[in-house]
């Protein structure tokens, strides 16, 4: 049993949300979600309240009953106010510089590493710090992997990308006899 699932999502106000087929859109305040639902669990949306339903006891439905209640929760609040991830750059030399919709990284390579931003996030850049902002929380957080998974953060000396919620545990350096 789903404890996401069985509570089901409470529409705010100022929100709609819409059902063609398997498809369900979220229109809000900062824009429009689409995600496409197929499988063994029905969605119904009635008044204020979206719930969800397993259409049979399989395995498959059990593992997707939560998880469809879980995107449908995020596709919400996304909607309403936008996702945020902060991203700091450490070490000597590290920076990084936005020219439009591409991102240029100098993480100590001979080259620079350009990343291109995809369109529905928005970033920031302020010294070594990225803000990124998106409604849909499943691009900005797979944007965010990829930009940490340029120059991940080393234990030695800290230097790389990480969240700036992620702690980055230091190991002893060697020791001199």
């Amino acid at each position: 049993m789903s404890r996401i699932g069985k509570k089901g999502v409470i529409i705010p106000v100022g929100t709609t949300v819409t059902q063609s087929d398997t498809a369900i859109k979220v229109v809000g305040p900062l824009g429009e979600v689409t995600r496409n639902f197929p499988g063994p669990v029905e969605i119904k949306i009635i008044d204020s309240n979206i719930s969800f339903i397993p259409k049979n006891s399989s395995k498959e439905a059990k593992a997707l009953w939560g998880t469809y209640a879980s995107h449908v929760v995020n596709m919400v609040a996304g909607v309403n106010k936008a996702f945020e991830k902060k991203l700091i750059i450490e070490g000597v030399g590290y920076k990084v510089e936005q020219q439009g919709k591409i991102l240029i990284f100098s993480l100590g390579f001979s080259h620079k590493v350009p990343m291109e931003v995809p369109l529905d996030v928005k970033v920031v850049v302020e010294k070594n710090i990225i803000t990124l902002s998106s409604i849909n929380k499943e691009s900005i957080g797979q944007f965010a992997a990829q930009i940490r998974a340029k120059k991940k953060p080393e234990p030695y000396k800290g230097k790389g990308i990480r969240y700036s919620t992620e702690v980055v545990r230091r190991k002893q350096g060697k020791k001199s006899a």
